[in-house]
């Protein structure tokens, strides 16, 4: 540290990535990876989603696989593992959420 000025380092470039970060695999959960929906209509959308959801919670035991054949880090493994948690629980949630709102409208008088 020269002149009290500390040296510039780019954290970005020095990450290493994994296999579920590389293009092709598992979409990463970072937020400059949202997408928009191609489709504004809510079947679509749903349909995506529920897509979307069997694919990470499928992801785990592919993993399994290639780690157990060597061509993948158990920390890989585990994160999507995590990551699966994570996502069912969301949609269970959310599941829930939509069903309690139906009960409500269902319930309201005319």
């Amino acid at each position: 540290m020269e002149n009290g000025i500390a040296p510039k380092i780019n954290l970005f470039e020095r990450m290493e990535f994994s296999k579920l970060d590389a293009p092709g695999s598992i979409k990463s959960a970072r937020l400059d990876d949202i997408e928009k929906p191609e489709t504004t209509d809510f079947n679509g959308v749903l349909t995506g989603l529920v897509e979307q959801l069997n694919q990470t919670v499928n992801a785990p035991e592919q993993l399994t696989q290639d780690a157990m054949l060597g061509k993948a880090d158990v920390h890989d493994v585990m994160a999507a593992i995590a990551k699966s948690e994570i996502n069912v629980n969301i949609a269970t949630t959310v599941v829930g959420k939509v069903v309690q709102t139906y009960e409500k409208i269902m319930q309201i008088q005319i």
